[in-house]
C-alpha cells in the first residue's frame, strides 16, 4: 500500500466516525422522540452544515494522490486536520444532552467551542490546500480564500453573539455560500 492509500484510509475512518456520530444521534431523535430533548431547528441546521463540510472535505482529499513525497509532518498535519471534523461532530451532536433543557440550550452553551473549532478548521484548510501544491491552490480561484476568510470572520461573530437571529443569519449565509462554492467548483 502506498503512502496515499494509508492516509486515505485514516482520513476515511476519522470522517466515518464523525458522520456516524451525526447519523446515530439524528436517528435517536426519530426513533425515540419522547425520550429526546426538544429539537431545535438551528441545531439541526448546523448538523446538516457540518455534514456538508465533511462531504466537501472528503471530496477534496482525493486530490492528495497528486502529492509525490510524504513525510511524518504531512501525515500528522492531515490527521490533526481531519480530527477537527470529528470534534465538530461531537460538539454539535453529542451522545448525551441530559444536563440541558433542550437542544437550543445545549447549542448556545457550546456555541463558542463550536465556532472556535470551525475557525481552526478554516485556518488549517489553507495549509491543506497548499500541501496539494501551488498549482492546486491557484486553481481554486478567488472564491476559495474569500470563502475561508468569510467563514473565519462569521465564526468570530458567532462566538460574540447569542442573538438567535444573528445565529440563524450566520447559518444561512455560510450554507448558501458553501452551496454556491460547491456548484461553482465541483458540479461540472
Amino acid at each position: 500500500m502506498d503512502s496515499f492509500s494509508h492516509i486515505r484510509v485514516i482520513i476515511s475512518m476519522i470522517l466515518g466516525f464523525g458522520v456516524a456520530q451525526l447519523l446515530k444521534n439524528l436517528v435517536k431523535l426519530i426513533d425515540h422522540p419522547k425520550k429526546s430533548k426538544s429539537v431545535y431547528w438551528l441545531h439541526l441546521g448546523w448538523v446538516f452544515y457540518i455534514f456538508i463540510l465533511i462531504v466537501l472535505f472528503w471530496w477534496w482529499e482525493y486530490r492528495l494522490e497528486a502529492i509525490q513525497h510524504w513525510n511524518f509532518l504531512s501525515y500528522l498535519f492531515l490527521i490533526i486536520y481531519t480530527t477537527l471534523y470529528y470534534v465538530l461532530c461531537v460538539l454539535i451532536f453529542p451522545d448525551n444532552v441530559n444536563e440541558y433543557k433542550n437542544y437550543k440550550d445545549y447549542f448556545f452553551s457550546r456555541k463558542n467551542w463550536f465556532f472556535l473549532f470551525q475557525i481552526f478548521l478554516f485556518v488549517i484548510d489553507f495549509g491543506d490546500s497548499l500541501l496539494k501544491g501551488k498549482a492546486y491552490f491557484q486553481s481554486l480561484h478567488w472564491t476559495y480564500p474569500v470563502r475561508n476568510i468569510l467563514h473565519i470572520a462569521l465564526c468570530f461573530l458567532g462566538i460574540k453573539s447569542s442573538n438567535e437571529k444573528i445565529q440563524a443569519g450566520l447559518f444561512f449565509i455560510l450554507l448558501v455560500f458553501d452551496v454556491l462554492f460547491i456548484a461553482q467548483n465541483y458540479l461540472y
